[in-house]
């Protein structure tokens, strides 16, 4: 797939989808990154909370799948469409935790619901991004542009502080 190509799932596809050795870069630290933090979500779930156990299956599938999605991708871009399968595990998972299975201790609580909006964030930025379901205005249309960074670090920095919240608590 080039840059340029269409899809009939994406319409116009961009460098994300694609194989340029500058965004595979992206995609190594994006795979890394994810089986990191994914798994540390994961074992907070299971240690710190009282969920059922759907909500711990999605986010462990989650946690397993992502990283072997974007590792096949680095091969195959287009194995990169399935990203949106674990992404959606671990938002759903998320989502039922902040509706069911939030902690009582405030800190927690807000840490819990800082990681789901981040996570949520990450996955409105991959459809609109790598998808393309919405349009991209010409400002963020390159995968390193500035406001794109800006929009990564958001999504980052409200990942990491709700991990440090729930970390912090549950060392209490």
């Amino acid at each position: 797939m080039t840059v340029s190509s269409r899809s009939p799932l994406l319409g116009r596809v961009g460098l994300e989808m694609s194989s340029d050795r500058a965004f595979l870069g992206r995609v190594r630290r994006l795979r890394n990154v994810s089986a990191i933090a994914l798994g540390v979500i994961f074992v907070l779930t299971v240690s710190t909370l009282d969920a059922a156990w759907p909500i711990s299956l999605a986010l462990l599938l989650g946690w397993l799948l992502m990283p072997i999605v974007l590792g096949a991708s680095l091969r195959r871009p287009e194995v990169r469409l399935l990203v949106a399968l674990p992404a959606t595990l671990v938002a759903l998972g998320l989502v039922a935790i902040c509706a069911v299975a939030l902690p009582a201790d405030p800190l927690a609580r807000a840490g819990w619901v800082s990681i789901t909006a981040g996570i949520t964030l990450g996955g409105v930025l991959g459809a609109w991004f790598w998808y393309r379901w919405f349009p991209v205005p010409s400002a963020l249309d390159a995968p390193y542009s500035t406001g794109r960074w800006i929009l990564i670090g958001a999504h980052v920095a409200l990942v990491v502080v709700g991990l440090v919240l729930v970390v912090v608590t549950a060392i209490g």
